[in-house]
């Protein structure tokens, strides 16, 4: 049977069946994952380290080779077709890999030229990628040069050079600061809106939230839960906040049942409590411990809270973290 063409209607972006990868030692990353990802769509593949995501990103982009099981991009099959499944695909590993002693617009154009992108139309392209990624000010200096989040931008910019239909992000933001990440999650956003489906692995689990539409959460080389973010989201019956006090905390928290009070620092609770519960039953315990609040917060955890149930081990939410690491 003839694979679908690319670009066919109802094919998949990404289809993978029954995918398997046993390692010659024994160990079985990936155990039988079946995986949709719709053309368009902004999609998080989530879980701990040690979960089996890389090794299926490695899959999915000819870098691993699977034990079983087939992947199709846009209806090609990658292991009878494998070149024309990865002209339909682009991918932003975790490592900085470049040439650090190459200038970006050299970086881009060679890049382009080892997919047999003409240097006339390469060149054009580089500059329009490097704008987006805000980097044409820079695309003549040594990128040795360049701080940690206009590296991380700058290989966005050299997966974009082929015009990927698919667009794999692993690990995109790590080690950059919050306004970078912001800006990077911008850029993400205007390459889905024209039209690229992108799939994105992610610690921070904010970074998910805020960009994706469907996820998969993977666990010891399983898919555990998957679906719509909203949906998913929707099951969590706690939410978090967080309590500016004035003046010092009390050595003896109080007790409110039902919900988890800690002390994040000597001037900041950290509250967990069901989404049913009256918050002003809350705010009435503490007042009359002698804690006044001066302000509060929400905490972006409900995407963590889900992780971690569908996992089954609370111990593994410290791969998980929803901090910004600053540039070096």
């Amino acid at each position: 049977m003839e694979p679908q063409k690319a670009g066919a209607a109802g094919v998949p972006a990404l289809a993978i069946t029954e995918l398997r990868k046993q390692y010659d030692t024994g160990v079985q990353a990936l155990k039988g994952i079946s995986l949709q990802v719709d053309p368009g769509d902004f999609f998080a593949l989530l879980g701990p380290n040690g979960a089996g995501k890389s090794t299926l990103i490695g899959i999915v982009s000819s870098l691993v080779n699977k034990t079983a099981g087939e992947v199709e991009v846009f209806g090609v099959n990658l292991s009878r077709d494998r070149d024309s499944a990865m002209r339909l695909l682009g991918l932003v590993p975790q490592e900085i890999n470049f040439n650090f002693f190459e200038k970006p617009f050299d970086i881009l154009v060679n890049y382009a030229g080892f997919y047999g992108i003409p240097r006339r139309e390469a060149v054009q392209r580089a500059e329009e990628e490097l704008k987006r990624a805000q980097l044409w000010d820079k695309a003549q200096m040594m990128s040795r040069t360049l701080s940690g989040g206009m590296k991380r931008r700058l290989m966005i910019a050299r997966a974009m050079m082929t015009r990927p239909r698919l667009l794999i992000l692993d690990e995109p933001t790590a080690g950059v600061d919050i306004e970078i990440r912001r800006g990077m999650w911008k850029t993400l956003k205007e390459i889905n809106a024209a039209g690229t489906t992108i799939i994105l692995t992610t610690h921070y689990l904010e970074e998910a939230e805020n960009l994706c539409r469907n996820l998969a959460i993977i666990d010891k080389g399983r898919i555990v839960e998957q679906g719509p973010m909203r949906t998913l989201l929707a099951k969590l019956d706690v939410e978090g906040f967080l309590f500016d006090i004035d003046g010092e905390l009390p050595a003896q928290l109080p007790v409110i049942e039902g919900t988890r009070l800690v002390a994040a620092d000597s001037h900041t609770l950290d509250l967990d409590m069901p989404r049913a519960m009256d918050l002003n039953s809350v705010f009435a315990r503490l007042n009359e411990a002698g804690i006044r609040v001066r302000s509060m917060r929400t905490k972006s955890n409900r995407l963590e809270e889900l992780f971690v149930r569908m996992t089954g081990d609370g111990a593994q939410a410290t791969a998980v973290d929803t901090t910004p690491e600053t540039a070096a």
